[in-house]
């Protein structure tokens, strides 16, 4: 009796001719890693008696598959499973917002060095002020200034990345059972820690121009019971891309005197300053939580972030600092002062931005006018489309290969009906880039063909 494979594609749901069929199924199983690499795949007469299927059908597959690069044939021992699985799931991630891969071994060896060189054991033999030492917080106040920032180092507190630093800003702002005013559609990890503070998510529309102000008002009026606080990102908005004009930014700050409210402002995305857009906090310092770091504009391992807070309000924030984190990571500061004093952090930024512009280009090239056009330099985009079909997007990417960040996960509440893609360009190679987008661009002529 002839041995069944031990494996088997599944060809059941997959349309097309007998042989695309099974180039499909074989396509999914390798790249979703369901066959490991180097594995040998069933010998073709033995897998089209399984299948049902004629002996030719399976060797055009095969075939079709070796061209592709997925399988690999060996002369007199078979053909075997190609693809490399250096880590799980498909091919080509767009769901992970970080800068691209700047930072080299050479940089990254000439600041060891350099640190080796002058050692300080007392900064690895003890805790650390709270807020940080004095001197790191002024250079962090410093590179704050280069965006547009006027950062009080006595005002500023380093804290174990930007995500911290929000964390801690709900905290001060929003309180446990307050209300947090946000985009429509924002920063997932703020939800995330909203949910997880117990704070009661409120969606607020916006336009082209970002939050609607008089949105805001009419929110604010519907809410008087509680605590209220307005989180917001208005330089490069995380996922939609929109920076708000400096009309819209007074318009905001208005609102929130004329109702009593803090600000918590988001300022991770602005790479580079412009001086005729201040932050939120330059217009209304006294109400205004500012939140920014390093891992965006220089790179995502160095978890140092900063928080700016009113002078009323920074004992209460400093008590939840330390009570969330006893301390900023000595290594990493030393890390940060060796690149603020010997130019790397100039130079890294200024690479990571110039890397942001030549990957946008090859975003426009492919997607097009599907691609909502960003205002400022940054490494997502944003795909504007119904809800609905932002769902069934991201399914099909993903059959594709290509994972892209969750449809869902940006949205605040169920109601929201307009909704849209975001694809972060920055994480992935230019080779990967430059597979993913057409087949996205692809996938978006095919799916408004459908419609």
């Amino acid at each position: 009796m002839r041995k069944k494979p031990t494996w088997m594609p599944r060809l059941s749901g997959i349309e097309g001719t007998p042989c695309d069929r099974l180039v499909t199924a074989m396509a999914e199983d390798i790249v979703e890693g369901r066959i490991e690499a180097n594995s040998r795949l069933p010998p073709h007469r033995e897998l089209a008696i399984a299948l049902g299927l004629g002996l030719g059908t399976v060797t055009k597959a095969y075939g079709l598959l070796e061209r592709r690069g997925l399988t690999r044939t060996v002369k007199g021992s078979g053909t075997f499973v190609a693809l490399s699985h250096s880590r799980s799931g498909p091919t080509i991630d767009l769901s992970r917002n970080v800068p691209p891969a700047i930072m080299t071994e050479r940089v990254l060896a000439r600041t060891m060095s350099a640190l080796a060189k002058r050692p300080d054991s007392h900064l690895f033999n003890s805790y650390p002020p709270a807020a940080g030492h004095d001197e790191y917080r002024r250079q962090m106040a410093h590179w704050y200034s280069r965006l547009g920032m006027d950062a009080d180092p006595r005002r500023l507190m380093l804290t174990s990345g930007a995500h911290h630093a929000l964390a801690v800003a709900l905290s001060v702002a929003a309180g446990p059972q307050g209300h947090l005013l946000v985009e429509s559609h924002t920063y997932p990890g703020a939800i995330a820690l909203a949910r997880y503070q117990g704070l009661k998510l409120v969606g607020v529309e916006a336009d082209d121009d970002g939050m609607s102000a008089d949105a805001l008002d009419r929110a604010l009026h519907g809410i008087r019971e509680s605590k209220r606080a307005l989180y917001v990102t208005p330089t490069m908005q995380n996922p939609t891309t929109t920076t708000m004009s400096l009309s819209r930014r007074k318009a905001i700050v208005r609102v929130c005197i004329e109702h009593d409210v803090q600000i918590i402002e988001d300022d991770v995305y602005s790479l580079g300053g412009a001086p005729a857009l201040p932050p939120l906090a330059m217009l209304a310092p006294e109400r205004t939580l500012y939140v920014n770091g390093l891992s965006k504009t220089l790179c995502p391992s160095l978890r140092i972030g900063g928080l700016v807070t009113p002078p009323s309000l920074y004992a209460q924030a400093e008590n939840i600092l330390q009570v969330t984190s006893l301390m900023v990571s000595s290594a990493s500061c030393a890390v940060m002062e060796q690149w603020m004093l010997d130019g790397t952090a100039d130079a890294v930024s200024a690479s990571i931005r110039e890397e942001s512009r030549r990957r946008y280009a090859v975003a426009r090239t492919y997607l097009g006018d599907a691609m909502k056009e960003p205002d400022h330099v940054g490494f997502h985009l944003w795909l504007p489309m119904e809800r609905s079909t932002a769902r069934l997007f991201e399914e099909e990417a993903k059959a594709l290969g290509v994972i892209v960040t969750p449809a869902d996960s940006t949205a605040v509440g169920p109601d929201v009906a307009k909704g849209g893609i975001r694809l972060c360009i920055g994480a992935v190679s230019q080779a990967e880039l430059q597979t993913a987008l057409p087949a996205l661009s692809a996938l978006m002529t095919k799916m408004s063909k459908e419609v």
